[in-house]
């Protein structure tokens, strides 16, 4: 007959025998870098005691009955394999029509859940998209100089954001020291394939959908941002308040009206052919996510718009479709 404190410590043991299998397996799950569904069995004499519901399993050795040895578990955890977004993404741009001789690349970043992907990897002219770069290096200089930016760059920056105007960017392209000034903040900001343009030639500033998203990280992103949050909160303000006849692309793939944008548009005179661009933030099903697309050789500019929206909305289906979370449940008799 078991004895009083014996029978005390029976259910102890079973339960600590639960949550150290499930530490075990979180463990396991953790290096394997997917998502782990769990399954324990806890063993006393000939029958199971307790349960963890789930699918791989981690479960226990009945115990000595002559040595009332507490149960011993081995563990058994599968990993749910690791998402390829990328992968995905060219997959679902298959389905978007690209003329013959345009190209296009698009990076996109869930703020939630963290999955990213790319397509596509070429350089590309920036057009007007580069005056948010512009901004961001101005403010730069502006952190570090201690100062707040003049009545006029505030005044040039509403109108360069806001209206995409030109005469604004040149103005400020020539503060921020042009191409050499771009490339000094791009280095801090972590541009790596992003070079600015020739003399003034601002809009020729060539670029990559990846480092566009870099860039929006660091407008949009509360961590390791090199801009401080009035910083970022002034281009996020200037962004949200694009003019009407200007806010297509990346805000297609968007829940309504929640978006913040920069588009970019040149006719090329030797070919007539169109660059067309989109970066920016936008919400999907409730929460931020962060997409560059960047195009050229469109044989129009309303084509290349459905073509970068096209790519936006088929780089959104890929990052914020709702993943399966871990999970489990134990029932300790």
């Amino acid at each position: 007959m078991e004895s009083s404190s014996a029978a005390h410590r029976a259910p102890s043991r079973r339960r600590t025998l639960v949550y150290a299998a499930l530490a075990a397996v979180a463990v396991v799950g953790g290096t394997a870098g997917g998502t782990v569904y769990v399954k324990a069995q806890a063993h006393s004499g000939a029958g199971a005691v307790s349960s963890v519901s789930g699918s791989p399993s981690v479960s226990a050795s009945p115990s000595d009955s002559a040595s009332g040895e507490a149960p011993m578990a081995s563990v058994e955890a599968v990993a749910q394999p690791v998402v390829d977004h990328d992968e995905l993404l060219a997959e679902a741009m298959e389905s978007v029509t690209v003329e013959d001789g345009a190209e296009v690349s698009v990076a996109v970043l869930d703020l939630a859940s963290g999955a990213s992907a790319s397509y596509g990897d070429g350089l590309f002219d920036t057009a007007s998209i580069v005056k948010v770069d512009i901004l961001a290096a101005l403010l730069l200089q502006a952190q570090d100089a201690g100062r707040e930016l003049t009545a006029a760059e505030k005044s040039y920056a509403t109108a360069m954001i806001e209206h995409s105007d030109n005469t604004s960017a040149s103005a400020l392209w020539r503060t921020i020291g042009k191409a050499a000034g771009l490339d000094a903040a791009n280095e801090r900001l972590g541009l790596t394939d992003t070079e600015g343009g020739d003399n003034m030639l601002w809009g020729l500033t060539q670029t990559t959908a990846t480092d566009q998203l870099v860039l929006l990280q660091q407008v949009f992103g509360e961590k390791n941002s090199e801009l401080t949050e009035a910083s970022r909160s002034y281009v996020q303000g200037l962004m949200a308040r694009i003019a009407a006849g200007q806010q297509w692309g990346v805000s297609a793939a968007a829940d309504g009206s929640a978006w913040a944008l920069k588009n970019g548009w040149l006719p090329r005179t030797a070919t007539g052919l169109w660059d067309i661009n989109s970066i920016g933030r936008i919400t999907v099903d409730g929460h931020g996510c962060l997409v560059a697309v960047l195009s050229d050789g469109n044989s129009t500019q309303a084509k290349g718009i459905s073509l970068v929206e096209a790519a936006a909305r088929a780089a959104i289906s890929v990052v914020s479709e709702k993943k399966p979370t871990a999970s489990a449940s134990a029932s300790v008799s």
